[in-house]
């Protein structure tokens, strides 16, 4: 089931990258087409390819950066209570992450630029380092903010409970581990519970409630305000004209049940 949650988690993720690729494609067409008409307008025209090259290597290597920066956001994930922490954590990932990006982009413009038979610097970006962080900063908080919307929006799944094959139950400095194989059913005494056995039956500090919640994913079921019983163990459910009903075991024990929990039992 673990694996599961992982997939699940995954997939989310995996949509908020697909979403932030088709943000990025929209920035690419707009820019794009943005400075080749404002060149055009200044009277400097330019290939539309150069705006094109340059805002797609910039948006490329973003996403590629981005499963990064949100693995840093689930680690370090904005808090009032921890924000000096917080703060410097993603400062220097927000640097990082700058210098990154440019580099990354300037070495990928000189690629482009010189397989199309023109130059481009490959530290051209990087000269203009101060400029470029400030663009980045704004990029890295939004993706930040981004994803964690995105994660109050698309929340992760409730893991499924890890197998509980046996109880620990405490006598005075002493620890005994309970198989809960040997366990047929519970009963509130005070401020414990009976755990019955064939063996016999051992008191467990804790109560009822507590017991229930812990033990409804494992088999157990109420079947009345002071019993649980492993559905497991159950050979026969007799019923009264009254509604309640009466859960006799496989070793032959019987037990009173409520009606009020008659449902629940007979749920599968």
């Amino acid at each position: 089931m673990a694996e599961n949650a992982s997939t699940s988690t995954s997939r989310r993720d995996g949509l908020f990258i697909a979403a932030a690729a088709a943000f990025g494609v929209a920035i690419v067409v707009v820019d794009t087409f943005s400075v080749t008409h404002d060149r055009a307008e200044a009277g400097r025209p330019i290939a539309t390819w150069e705006p094109l090259t340059w805002e797609t290597t910039s948006v490329v290597v973003m996403l590629a950066l981005l499963p990064l920066v949100m693995a840093l956001t689930r680690r370090a994930p904005p808090r009032l209570a921890a924000w000096r922490r917080t703060a410097v954590v993603h400062v220097l990932g927000a640097i990082a992450f700058s210098l990154t990006h440019v580099t990354a982009m300037g070495l990928l413009r000189w690629a482009v630029y010189a397989g199309l038979g023109a130059h481009y610097s490959p530290v051209g970006p990087l000269s203009e380092f101060p400029y470029e962080l400030r663009k980045d900063l704004l990029a890295y908080l939004g993706l930040v903010a981004g994803y964690c919307a995105w994660m109050r929006l698309q929340p992760a799944p409730a893991p499924h409970p890890e197998p509980l094959e046996a109880l620990e139950v405490r006598e005075g400095a002493r620890r005994r581990f309970v198989p809960l194989s040997e366990v047929a059913w519970l009963e509130a005494a005070g401020n414990y519970v009976e755990l019955h056995r064939a063996a016999g039956p051992i008191l467990h500090r804790a109560s009822l409630s507590e017991m229930e919640r812990r033990l409804r994913d494992h088999g157990y079921v109420r079947i009345h305000r002071s019993r649980l019983v492993r559905q497991a163990a159950i050979a026969q459910v007799d019923s009264k004209p009254s509604g309640d009903f009466t859960v006799r075991l496989a070793d032959g024990r019987e037990l009173a049940g409520s009606r009020r929990y008659r449902r629940p039992l007979l749920e599968p």
